[in-house]
């Protein structure tokens, strides 16, 4: 492993406050090296966006932060946290050191604006000095870069198919060269053919420009192909982190092996999907235990008395289960 670049260490977020607030994310611990793709999967709900969202102060209300550190590691060796640095130098950070793609491109992307206006718009926001010749010109160069022609920039969202205004995005996040990208489901509701495209898209743009990538998704298939580690979340909470091949191969937790027996094997005899039976836990009623134990196939006596701790198992994973108990990191 490199040297981390981004770290989340104890991450809580509540929705709303008081009595009634709901907590979304739970004691999450996550580390980002340079350079690497880091796969964050789970069903709608888990908690996947408000992680993303909340580390980068961008919850929207009632979204609270209500603990923890995101600490970000600059160029020059010294560390900020994310959650505590003031909103002008947070915002010199982002889109320079840390963008965003975000989930659902048609309702980012302004629907009366062309494509142009809003790339430039970025690159104007964040480098005021540069002539409006060389803005447009770059705004050319980041289309050409994600693999559209630089005559679409004068197009207007509704004008572009869902795979490419999902590449306007893309070349929206890198605009600056961040060292940083984190990707919010970017290929939801684009067809099997346009997901691998734009993924081997990103795989081209990473080996070039060397930026690291938080990549969420509810489709393990995806990250399986993409992504170095995975952590899976369920119920707000990490149960289970480990290298890409590792989970895929051998998941630890039941419920990362109820995911990956939701879809078709890649390769290989056919199976039998099996999926997960019941829903997600209601986050006002959470169930005693291990909140994943009333859907658990393999669940024992210990699992709704007593909560798993993420502990670090063999071949530097991490698991939050009794079937597979470990010290706690």
């Amino acid at each position: 492993m490199k040297e981390p670049i981004l770290e989340v260490r104890g991450l809580n977020v509540d929705y709303g406050v008081g009595p009634e607030s709901v907590r979304a994310v739970r004691d999450v611990n996550l580390t980002l090296h340079r350079g690497e793709v880091l796969g964050l999967a789970g069903e709608s709900g888990s908690g996947k966006s408000t992680l993303a969202y909340g580390m980068t102060r961008l919850l929207p209300p009632p979204g609270v932060v209500a603990g923890g550190e995101v600490t970000y590691h600059l160029d020059d060796g010294s560390t900020v946290d994310l959650l505590r640095i003031r909103d002008a130098d947070l915002r010199r950070l982002r889109w320079a050191e840390i963008a965003i793609v975000f989930q659902g491109a048609i309702n980012s992307l302004n629907p009366v604006q062309r494509i142009s206006t809003q790339l430039v718009d970025v690159i104007k926001a964040h480098s005021p000095r540069t002539s409006p010749r060389s803005r447009q010109d770059r705004a050319g160069e980041l289309l050409e870069l994600v693999g559209i022609a630089a005559d679409r920039l004068h197009s207007y969202p509704h004008q572009l198919s869902g795979g490419m205004r999902q590449r306007v995005m893309i070349a929206m996040a890198l605009a600056l060269e961040p060292r940083v990208v984190i990707m919010d489901e970017p290929t939801t509701a684009l067809d099997v053919v346009v997901q691998r495209q734009i993924l081997r898209t990103l795989v081209e743009l990473r080996e070039r420009l060397g930026f690291s990538v938080v990549f969420i998704t509810h489709d393990l298939s995806l990250l399986a192909e993409f992504s170095d580690r995975i952590a899976i979340m369920y119920a707000g909470q990490v149960v289970e982190e480990a290298m890409s091949a590792d989970l895929y191969r051998s998941p630890l937790h039941p419920y990362s092996d109820g995911l990956l027996r939701s879809f078709p094997a890649l390769k290989g005899e056919k199976r039998e999907l099996s999926g997960i039976p019941g829903s997600p836990p209601d986050l006002r009623t959470m169930p005693s235990g291990c909140a994943f134990h009333p859907r658990c196939p393999r669940a024992m006596d210990v699992c709704d008395k007593r909560t798993p701790a993420l502990g670090q198992s063999s071949g530097n994973r991490s698991v939050a289960c009794w079937l597979h108990p470990v010290a706690v990191r």
